[in-house]
This record gives C-alpha cells, sequence and structure tokens, in this order.
C-alpha cells in the first residue's frame, strides 16, 4: 500500500495553481454558507437610532424646535452626528476582532496545488482541488475519493444514521455526485466526519451547492444560550429602565404640579431619563467579550464560544496532557532494549538494535505524524537497508481501548508468507507475544527502568503468516523483539507556568498514557505538588464513581489512561465542586472536552472533532498559553467590573442634582446637551478605555472567582454608590456655594459643571485599579485614558469661552483662577475616591 505523498506521485497530482484558484473564488466565491451580512453604516445608524437614549434625545431636539432655541437644537444634531460616530467605531471594531475570530476558527484542509501540499482554511477550498483528508478530520467540500485506505466516514450530520460507512475509491472525477448514505459509494460530503482510514479526494461541490447547503445549515441560524454575563446584563438594563420611567415620571408630574411650567418639566424629566438609561451596559459586554477573544488569539489561545472568557477566571482544576502540552512533543530514540541487551543511543544505530528499529519502522505509517514514529525513522538517519521501498502493506491491525498496539501486514516479493510488525504499549506487546511470566516480569523490570530516566517506552514484536489473514492481532503468534525508550524533553516555560497556576489557587493535574515512572520524573522536573501519588487507568475503571470523586481531591498524576477514562475524571472532579479546564487531541476526547467546564483542544495536532468539542482551541499546543487565557480571561472580568462600576457611579451624580434641584429649588442645572457632554466622556471611557487597561498586578495572586459571583456583587454596587455619592456631594456642594458668594446661576453651573468633569476624570483613573493606589498606575501605559482627558479638557474649554457654546451651555464666563479651584476640588474627591478604595478592597 503506498503512503500519500507516494500516491500523489503515482497519480501524477499536481493540483490547482494559485492563479487557478483565485479565478475560481472570484468566479463562485468562497467555500462558505451564507452568513449574516456585515452591517452598514444605515443600518448601524438605525439600530442606535431605536436605543431609548436617542428616542429622547430626538424628543428634546423637538422641545428645543418648538422653544425656538434654533441653536440648542444644532447642538443636539451635532451631539446625535457624534455619538452614533463613536458608536459605528465601537461597531466596527467589535466585528473586525469577531471576522479575524472567524477566520481563525474555519475549519481547515490540507490541499496539493502546484504538487505541494499545504494546510488552508476550509473557506478556501475551490472546486476541483485535491484534498488529503485523514482521521480526525472534517470534509470540506462534497468530492469524490479517488484514492483511499480504509476510509470510513461518519454522514449522521446529513443522514442521521450513527453508524459510519465505508468509502471506495474510482477513476472518474467526472462522475455525478449522488445522496449521501450507504456503504462503498466514493463520494463524501461537507461536514462529514472522518473517523478512520485516509484518502485523496477531488473536490466537486462547495458552499451553498453542497448537500450541506441545500440542507441549509449555517452557523449563522444556530442560536447560542445566553451567557450568565448577558442574563445579568440583561437583568441590570432592564432595571434600570423601569427605574428610569418611574423617576422620569415622577420628576415631570412634581416639577410641573410645584413650578407649573410643563414644558420645563417634560425637559427635566428626559434630561433625567438621559442621565439614568445605563446603555453602556450592553455595549461593555459586547465590546469587552468580543475583543478579549480577539486579544486571546494573539497569544494563540482561539476562544470558539464566549462563556468560556468568564469561566476561565473561575477555573480551579487544570487538567493537562503531558505530551505536547507540558513536554514538547519532539521525541528522540534515547534508550534500547533487545534480546538481553541495552544501549543508549547517542548518534547511530549499533547493528545488534537494526532489528528492533527495523521492525517498530515497519509498524508505523510510511509518512508519519505522530512524534514517535518520526523519532523511529529519524534514528535510521541516512541509512538505506532501514527502508523497503518494494514492500507492499497489505492491512493494517489499528490500535484500540481493548489492545494499545498496532500492527502492519506486509508482503514482500519473492516470499509467500506475509511478515507482520507490530508496535505499542508494553503489556499490550508482553500480551500479544504471550511469553511466561518470568519473561514477563523481566521485560517489565526493563520497563520501569527506563521509566526511571523519564523515558515513553514502547514494545515492539514480529511474526509471519500464510493464508488468509486472521480478523485479530492475537491469532499471530508474535516474538518480541524489544523496547524503545523515547525522550521528550519539557518545555522551558511549563516549570514557571505551573508556579504562577499554583499561586493563584490553580491546581494542576497530569494526565497521560505512559507510565508512573516516565510521569513521575516528568512532574517532579515541572514542579508538580505530590508527584508521588499516582493512579492508573485500570484503578479508574475499578473504582465507582463515588469512591473515584474521593480519590481525585489529592491524586494529580494519573497514568495509563485511555480517552473515554478522561470523561470519568472530569465528571468526578466536577462532582466535588470543581471548575475543570480539561485538554484533549482525538476524536475519543470529545466527550471530555465537552463535559468540562472549559474544554481545550490542540490546534496543531488536534483533531476538527476535538477543536469542535471545545470551548479554546490551542494554536501552539503550548501550556503556558492555557495559563495565559487562564489570565487574560480574569483580565477581561475584572475589565468589565470597572467599567460597569464606574458608569453606575457616574450616573448617581447626574441623576442626584436633578432630584436635588428640584427639592431644594434651585434653577435647572444639568440640561439635554450637559447630559450628552458626559456621554461623550462616559461612552468612550466605559468601552475603550476599560477594554484597553492592562491586568492588575495581583491577578495571578488571588484565588479562583466564584462561577456563581456577579458582576455586580455587593460589595462592589456598594463600592460605586459610595464613590457615585461623594461626586454628588462635591457637585451639589460646588454650585451651592458658588451661586451664595457669586450670585450667578450660569457661573454656578460653570463651576460646578467643571467640578463634575474632573471628578468623571478621577473618577475614571482612580476605577484603573480596584486595588493599587492611584500613584502606582498613574503613567502605567493607556493611551485611550490620556486621550480621552485631553479631550474632555479641550471641549470643556471651548464650551466654557467660545460664545456660541457658552450660551447653549448657558455657562457664565470663569476666571483662571475659577478654573483651577475646581480642579482643586475634584482632586479632593480623588483622594476620598483612594481612602474609600484602601479602606474598602484593603482585606480583598
Amino acid at each position: 500500500m503506498q503512503s500519500v505523498t507516494e500516491t500523489i506521485k503515482s497519480l501524477k497530482i499536481r493540483g490547482l495553481s494559485e492563479s487557478e484558484v483565485q479565478q475560481k473564488q472570484t468566479e463562485k466565491g468562497f467555500n462558505e454558507l451564507p452568513k449574516e451580512k456585515k452591517k452598514s453604516f444605515l443600518r448601524i445608524s438605525f439600530e442606535a437610532i431605536k436605543e431609548p437614549m436617542f428616542i429622547l434625545l430626538i424628543v428634546a431636539w423637538l422641545i428645543y424646535i418648538f422653544l425656538g432655541d434654533i441653536e440648542e437644537s444644532f447642538m443636539m444634531m451635532g451631539f446625535f452626528v457624534i455619538i452614533i460616530g463613536i458608536t459605528i467605531y465601537q461597531e466596527n471594531k467589535t466585528e473586525k476582532a469577531l471576522e479575524a475570530l472567524r477566520d481563525l476558527s474555519s475549519p481547515r484542509a490540507l490541499v496539493v496545488r502546484d504538487g505541494i501540499s499545504k494546510r488552508i482554511p476550509g473557506r478556501e477550498v475551490v472546486e476541483g482541488d485535491i484534498v488529503i483528508l485523514s482521521e480526525g478530520d472534517r470534509v470540506p467540500a462534497d468530492a469524490v475519493v479517488i484514492a483511499s485506505t480504509s476510509l470510513r466516514i461518519n454522514e449522521s450530520l446529513l443522514t442521521g444514521e450513527s453508524v459510519s460507512v465505508t468509502k471506495k475509491h474510482c477513476d472518474n472525477r467526472n462522475i455525478q455526485m449522488k445522496s449521501p448514505g450507504g456503504e462503498n459509494s466514493c463520494f463524501v460530503y461537507s461536514g462529514t466526519l472522518v473517523v478512520g482510514g485516509q484518502a485523496i479526494v477531488f473536490v466537486k461541490k462547495i458552499g451553498i451547492e453542497t448537500e450541506m447547503g441545500k440542507i441549509g445549515k449555517s452557523l449563522g441560524e444556530i442560536k447560542g444560550e445566553k451567557t450568565n454575563l448577558e442574563k445579568e446584563t440583561k437583568f441590570l438594563v432592564k432595571n434600570f429602565a423601569v427605574y428610569a420611567i418611574l423617576i422620569c415620571l415622577g420628576v415631570i408630574i412634581a416639577y410641573g404640579i410645584l413650578r407649573n411650567n410643563w414644558l420645563e418639566a417634560t425637559l427635566n424629566g428626559i434630561t433625567l431619563a438621559m442621565a439614568t438609561i445605563p446603555e453602556e451596559f450592553p455595549v461593555i459586554l459586547t465590546l469587552f467579550l468580543g475583543l478579549g477573544a480577539w486579544r486571546m488569539s494573539k497569544k494563540n489561545v482561539l476562544i470558539r464560544r464566549q462563556q468560556a472568557i468568564s469561566e476561565l477566571g473561575s477555573v480551579t482544576v487544570l487538567c493537562a496532557d503531558k505530551t505536547g502540552t507540558l513536554t514538547a512533543n519532539m521525541m528522540n530514540v534515547k534508550r534500547l532494549y533487545s534480546y538481553n541487551q541495552t544501549c543508549s543511543v547517542d548518534g547511530k544505530i549499533p547493528e545488534d538494535f537494526k532489528e528492533l528499529i527495523d521492525y517498530g519502522i515497519l509498524a508505523s505509517q510510511k509518512e508519519p505524524f505522530d512524534p514517535m514514529e518520526q523519532a523511529l525513522k529519524n534514528a535510521t538517519g541516512d541509512r538505506k537497508d532501514f527502508i523497503h521501498k518494494n514492500w507492499e502493506l497489505l492491512r493494517e491491525y489499528p490500535l484500540s481501548d481493548e489492545l494499545l498496539a498496532v500492527s502492519h501486514v506486509w508482503t514482500r516479493p519473492g516470499s509467500k508468507e506475509n511478515l507482520i510488525a507490530a508496535k505499542g504499549a508494553p503489556e499490550s506487546i508482553i500480551d500479544l507475544c504471550h511469553l511466561r511470566p518470568n519473561e514477563r516480569k523481566k521485560i517489565l523490570e526493563q520497563v520501569k527502568d527506563f521509566s526511571k530516566y523519564g523515558l515513553r517506552v514502547i514494545g515492539v514484536a514480529k511474526s509471519t503468516y500464510k493464508g488468509k489473514l486472521p480478523s485479530g492481532q492475537h491469532d499471530f503468534t508474535f516474538d518480541f523483539v524489544g523496547l524503545v525508550g523515547f525522550e521528550d524533553p519539557v518545555r522551558k516555560d511549563v516549570p514557571p507556568a505551573i508556579k504562577e497556576c499554583y499561586d493563584a489557587g490553580i491546581r494542576v493535574i497530569m494526565i497521560t498514557g505512559d507510565y508512573s515512572g516516565t510521569a513521575q520524573n516528568i512532574a517532579k522536573e515541572i514542579g508538580l505538588n505530590n508527584y508521588q501519588q499516582f493512579i492508573t487507568g485500570e484503578e479508574i475503571n475499578s473504582f465507582s464513581d463515588v469512591e473515584l470523586a474521593k480519590r481525585v481531591k489529592e491524586t494529580n498524576i494519573f497514568v495509563r489512561v485511555v480517552p473515554q477514562q478522561k470523561l470519568r475524571l472530569v465528571n468526578a472532579l466536577k462532582n466535588n465542586g470543581e471548575i475543570v479546564v480539561m485538554t484533549g487531541d482525538g476524536v475519543n476526547d470529545a466527550p471530555a472536552l465537552k463535559s468540562a467546564n472549559v474544554g481545550v483542544a490542540m490546534g496543531k495536532r488536534g483533531t476538527d472533532v476535538a477543536r469542535e468539542a471545545a470551548s479554546i482551541v490551542l494554536l501552539d499546543d503550548d501550556f503556558s498559553s492555557i495559563v495565559n487565557g487562564v489570565m487574560m480571561g480574569r483580565r477581561v472580568f475584572d475589565n468589565i467590573r470597572k467599567a460597569m462600576a464606574y458608569v453606575f457611579s457616574i450616573h448617581i451624580p447626574i441623576i442626584g442634582i436633578t432630584i436635588l434641584s428640584l427639592l431644594l429649588g434651585w434653577p435647572l442645572i444639568l440640561l439635554p446637551a450637559h447630559i450628552l457632554f458626559m456621554e461623550l466622556i462616559i461612552d468612550p471611557a466605559s468601552s475603550v478605555v476599560f477594554e484597553a487597561e492592562k491586568s492588575e498586578p495581583n491577578i495571578m495572586k488571588k484565588k479562583p472567582r466564584d462561577p456563581a459571583e456577579k458582576i455586580f456583587n455587593k460589595p462592589t454596587l456598594f463600592y460605586s454608590i459610595i464613590l457615585g455619592i461623594i461626586t454628588l456631594a462635591f457637585f451639589a456642594a460646588s454650585f451651592y456655594i458658588s451661586e451664595i458668594l457669586l450670585g450667578d446661576s450660569n457661573k454656578a453651573r460653570a463651576i460646578s459643571f467643571s467640578v463634575l468633569i474632573f471628578s468623571n476624570l478621577f473618577l475614571i483613573l482612580n476605577n484603573r485599579s480596584l486595588y493599587a493606589p492611584v500613584h502606582k498606575y498613574l503613567f502605567k501605559e493607556n493611551k485611550s485614558f490620556w486621550f480621552l482627558s485631553l479631550g474632555a479638557a479641550v471641549f470643556l474649554g471651548l464650551s466654557l469661552y467660545l460664545p456660541i457654546l457658552k450660551d447653549i451651555f448657558k455657562f457664565g464666563s470663569l476666571s483662571v483662577l475659577e478654573i483651577l479651584t475646581s480642579l482643586g476640588v475634584s482632586l479632593i474627591c480623588l483622594v476620598l475616591f483612594e481612602i474609600v478604595k484602601y479602606f474598602y478592597y484593603k482585606e480583598k
């Protein structure tokens, strides 16, 4: 049986050229199903206008026109255009981030173009492409099989039949595609899953023309369940809206009755409603989660489900594969045992061990992807006597959960006997060889000795056979050839990442198919706690669910584990109340990945099935990327909390001053124009500034967050209220004292509004950290904050000194000393903010 590369060469397959691909993509578009169109400028504008804030703004604009205040009405429209611009900017920023994520998460396809195989996003496949399929791949398009090896496809997505079907190949690329279903057809269909074998296929249909397209299966039609964050945000906005309407009506009625000016009462009520509605909350959630996922992708962590971002901050247990996650997954042959001889490999393979390597290679794929099989092939160097190009692979007996070994049956020119090479777990190879107890004991002692060096060990066996091949590997009479020990070095960044997990209150568990000695050696090297204890896969099977839940509380190493046992481990940990991250890469890992609170699939060596079952895909298969993901998840949640706490705080003085004005008989201090000016600061502050804020220095020193904890928990709510009341007190006092001292309401309004603007900026500065004092992060990189502060200061100066704006804002002229006094009053606010923060969060 030929390898994929040999088949491509023998069939003289070059595939399409890049120019042909570009022409086809121009003519027929990309290989994707219809999706929601990108929002246009008009659509974004229309959706923004439907928001309560803009409806109130339009009502206020109409009232000003009715009153004949043309300048005020133009000001309303100016603010309208600016805020629409901010909304479009935020929407586009989020859309670009999500589009980048969609491109990353697109299923991959291995195609042959210009005679070279290359992996591309599935959406870039075109009609006429040559695609190579392997176990675990999703078929990217409807295609004809032109070469295959034991190909089996699960077509349940299209047929509803869960049993996989066998596929054959045909020589006619022009054959007409038929409907899915049935055994031994030569057609494969987009979206179906390769569960066994390999194939080379010729693409016939893409996109909407595929069977998947006909059924209308589109990602845009799948409605995901609302996350806890979304539900909480919706609850907050709904309640605020109800209170806003009630307060608005109450103020209008009270103002109208007490002052007998119903038009001004309506304007006052609208001002209050505009100040009360927290339309920023949904924007914060959408923007922070979208950009948070995009930022994670820059660190090689692809978030497939946004719920995973919030859950990452709550993770208490991190279960990691040893091979490829904790280690480099770059195997080297390090130690050999054959016929009672042992040697360490440093360069060429000694002649006495050639047979061991030879049979190990014969039991491997011709073009191996598995690191151990690659290591066996690389160990031969340039020696040609290891290569048997004229031998033909007759049959492969695959590895199974019952027997962790694989056997290849070869036919040789001039021989009537078939040669069988087997490799796999030493116990399985010993079992296949039916060795006597003393022989078995001697070999297992060697395995134990190899494990002391931290090596991964496989056994190798050989056999010959005449006649019709049997159904199982046990029907052959195998002779034991030897053991091969592989070294897989620990990734350099793993030990510090493990320490970071422990500092963050996260327990790390190693899961491996290796022996205990190898696992313990690696565990010791990476600094894993309690590495002396371990549980084997056999023990997992013998435990009841209750017993397993007890045992996993203390054990951090699980050895000789098969994929199905991962699911029991996940469920046992979850039954103990843990929030679990589970890594995996194979088809059989999918149930465990889906069951875990956060499933993490490997991007490089992982199958499409594992990636689809997981919440997160590691693009570099690196353990430290998971830790980076946890840190980013905590950062995103922290920043959402900071932004929402700020929005809540700043609305208190805006609402409070309106109610105080009514109760104390003051003139209307805040007009709609003032509220809109505030919105020009609040909107970008709550979205851009806080989203860009770096992680707290102690973010990975805190215990995991309770997943049931709300953003607006009681501590955050009370803290926000205290800061809001402080701001309100200084805002109101500055107006009251200024009016008494100066006897000019417009001048008092200008002074108090300046106090509000400066206090608002200091409130943003204070909320950039809920733990550290302001001097520790004042000059910490956050360009957005300084641009916003500069813009607010410039616009405040224009509104105070530009005649047309002074009239609109109803400001009196202020001296430099009065401006500095307003700034000084606001600085006192900042000092009080910091004092409250110190006493409120010093224990947290």
